[in-house]
């Protein structure tokens, strides 16, 4: 399998990691929102497991030692110098990094020269918004300085994101549009994020149309439905990356309309039941910390080699053929949906 090409993370912390500090964000893996009850740890998790199988022989000790034992081996080296291990240890190549996150998160830059990679920037649209609202003093000026902060994104970026979880077949006409931003303007705090589905669909039917590829962060991605069969003349290329439960309902849709794409998620198996192999992608999700992108690299691995394995013994098809599928969604896709060859000439 080729080096994987991860389409969605967010970077890794700066600086050294204290256990209260790597439990929090190993409990965010983990999918919890709060501290750990006392006496438990997060380390008795998928997650944590995941980090003691993979992550220790990376840093020069033994798969499943004790966290503690690890934390201090992660000290020992110095967050540099243990992160340049993980993310090179990890076997991912290139990486598509939401622009847009806290400071305390390496950059595309900072993270590709860690991983010795290469990593593009993906471009949320709320943010953006947010950034173009706190110098707008009008609606009319709103409008015409995110129409401006777009097209200067579409220049450098790779990618726009948006975290709208429905929209409709048509896009909302400037009045409307005005109206939303008018009411915003006036409630809003310095820095959140744009509110109403108003602003939201302008927001994606302004990114669809630079042409750039979109990534739709959708928990369940069916309601966005009318506005999937409305682009589908447009020429953009859109990703939806859901949450793990309709990851199903994601591939399903990615089946139907030609420039819809589907994120694989943990579980490979159910996504290439439903969608042409060519319309699936890999990615970590990471966020924060670096063992974050050597298990998903893992589990994605090790997923679809068992898949593959299956489909040969099978007779469902030749091991070369496998490898080939196999390629397609750990990278290949990717880098064509993307086009990060061309991004990289």
């Amino acid at each position: 399998m080729p080096p994987l090409v991860d389409q969605y993370s967010h970077g890794a912390v700066h600086g050294e990691l204290g256990l209260g500090a790597f439990e929090t964000h190993l409990a965010a893996a983990a999918g919890s929102t709060g501290a750990a009850p006392r006496g438990t740890t997060f380390f008795d998790s998928r997650a944590g497991l995941a980090v003691r199988r993979w992550c220790p022989p990376l840093l020069g000790l033994e798969p499943h030692c004790a966290p503690v034992r690890y934390l201090a081996r992660r000290r020992e080296l110095g967050a540099y110098r243990a992160g340049h291990l993980l993310l090179r240890g990890a076997g991912i190549g290139t990486f598509l990094l939401e622009a847009g996150v806290p400071s305390d998160l390496t950059s595309p830059g900072e993270l590709a020269s860690a991983a010795a990679g290469r990593a593009h920037e993906v471009v949320r649209l709320e943010p953006l918004a947010a950034q173009v609202a706190d110098t707008s003093g009008s609606a009319d000026s709103f409008a015409a300085y995110l129409a401006e902060a777009l097209y200067a994104a579409a220049q450098n970026a790779t990618a726009f994101a948006s975290g709208v979880t429905s929209c409709d077949g048509t896009p909302p006409g400037p009045d409307e549009v005005r109206r939303a931003a008018d009411h915003w303007l006036r409630t809003r705090r310095r820095g959140s994020a744009p509110g109403g589905p108003v602003l939201g669909r302008h927001l994606l039917w302004s990114a669809a149309a630079t042409g750039l590829p979109v990534q739709l962060h959708c928990p369940d991605p069916r309601p966005l439905g009318p506005f999937l069969r409305a682009t589908a003349g447009l020429g953009t290329d859109l990703v939806l990356l859901p949450d793990p439960w309709h990851h199903r309902q994601a591939a399903q849709l990615a089946a139907v309309f030609p420039h819809v794409y589907a994120d694989v998620g943990a579980r490979p198996e159910e996504t290439l039941r439903e969608a042409p192999f060519g319309k699936l992608l890999f990615s970590t999700g990471a966020r924060a910390l670096a063992e974050l992108y050597v298990v998903g690299a893992r589990l994605f691995v090790r997923a679809m080699e068992r898949l593959m394995g299956d489909w040969v013994a099978d007779g469902w098809c030749r091991r070369a053929e496998a490898g080939r599928i196999a390629s397609l969604v750990a990278a290949g896709t990717a880098r064509r949906v993307y086009r990060l060859d061309a991004a990289a000439g």
